[in-house]
């Protein structure tokens, strides 16, 4: 398999792995090594990579970085009782051009996922997260993204792609396969007005940051729906990462993304992860191990995966209906999880390529709520979607 535009893990993090105790995650890693070469993947389940490109950033001044530091404290963990095979294939380098390196990603992640392969991505800006939604363009005919961040990141598209600006490509550009976008955590004041309009008239989702830390369990029924989780560091609150990190006093704490990592793993959905937005510092050690566990939570998450959204057989779930406003809400709840997913009704009329969305994630709330008489949010705007 040609994947010669990555580079090896470098040899001082896989000394530093020798020495680990033989328990150690690292130490059960297949490692892509300047001594072994590129592991065998048969038999991978999560193969994770970095991507040191960072000319996108809007404040980038020729900075260079690398991830050893975040590979020493993953490589140090210890596993839980998994039986997921996880390969580290090391690092794909800054191409000729920024669109070079897009290449070399699309072409990687669309590789993974046609192996079956979850790619874990570890990035340095964003706006990397356009090339993770290209790769899906053969893969399948709609997409989900869920950013897990303080701002919306939609930007101008008629402008060229930066790091606080990809999302207006990934709506605007052909060809158009993006079904959802959910912001989770987003910050008001660092979001325009238009901006916050727009997500509205588009029926996109969005999750202030005082819902999200309210309840964390909202987040959820989101990530159940996603193909494709992309999480800015900058959504973390300054005190829980080092100097270089730090971005504002609110935001995310480190249990709050940790959980969110781990819905993102349950999801049967999800097929790629990444986390962007990593810049080193000298005190990088807390930075370091907060990505290093939220990885560990992801992973957590894929052992942990249940097919529970089979409805064919009437044993696997019960089936509620109540009426809204005189619209009928059919709703069903896994007998295996709890989990609960409502259905969308199909208009006959409208030319509909959405029919694998059916069924939408929800929570018991949802049906609570539509016990008396309230419309679920998720349900309306998925509703509305169906109708354009």
């Amino acid at each position: 398999m040609n994947f010669n535009f990555l580079s090896p893990v470098s040899d001082l993090v896989v000394a530093h792995n020798e020495l680990l105790s033989s328990q150690a995650l690292g130490r059960k890693f297949k490692i892509h090594s300047l001594q072994n070469g590129m592991p065998d993947l048969d038999d991978v389940d999560i193969a994770i990579f970095g991507v040191l490109e960072n000319r996108n950033d809007i404040n980038y001044i020729g900075e260079e970085f690398q991830l050893d530091e975040i590979r020493k404290s993953l490589y140090g963990l210890f596993p839980g009782s998994w039986n997921t095979t996880i390969a580290d294939l090391g690092d794909i380098n800054k191409g000729e051009s920024v669109e070079d390196t897009y290449f070399a990603l699309k072409t990687a992640i669309s590789i993974l996922i046609k192996k079956k392969i979850i790619p874990i991505i570890l990035g340095g800006t964003q706006d990397l997260t356009y090339a993770n939604y290209r790769a899906y363009d053969n893969l399948m005919p709609m997409v989900n993204i869920v950013n897990v961040d303080s701002k919306f990141d939609l930007g101008d598209s008629t402008k060229p792609i930066k790091n606080n600006s990809f999302v207006g490509k990934v709506i605007l550009d052909q060809p158009y396969n993006l079904f959802n976008y959910a912001t989770i955590g987003y910050q008001t004041y660092f979001n325009s007005q238009e901006e916050i309009d727009l997500m509205d008239s588009l029926y996109f989702e969005s999750y202030r940051l005082g819902q999200v830390s309210n309840d964390i369990t909202i987040a959820e029924p989101v990530l159940r729906d996603a193909n494709i989780v992309s999480i800015d560091l900058t959504s973390v609150k300054g005190s829980e990462v080092s100097l270089n990190q730090k971005y504002s006093p609110n935001g995310l704490d480190g249990k709050e993304i940790c959980a969110i990592s781990r819905y993102a793993g349950i999801s049967n959905k999800v097929t790629s992860f990444g986390i962007y937005e990593y810049k080193p510092s000298k005190d990088d050690k807390i930075t370091s191990m907060l990505v290093a566990q939220m990885i560990w939570y992801f992973i957590e998450g894929v052992n942990y995966r249940v097919n529970d959204d089979d409805f064919s057989e009437d044993r696997n779930y019960q089936k509620f209906i109540t009426l809204v406003d005189s619209q009928e809400l059919v709703f069903y709840k896994s007998n295996k999880t709890g989990r609960w997913w409502i259905e969308i009704p199909f208009l006959d009329e409208v030319n509909n390529k959405l029919k694998r969305h059916t069924l939408l994630p929800c929570m018991h709330q949802d049906y609570l709520d539509a016990c008396n008489n309230k419309l679920p949010d998720r349900w309306y705007k998925a509703f509305q979607k169906n109708c354009v």
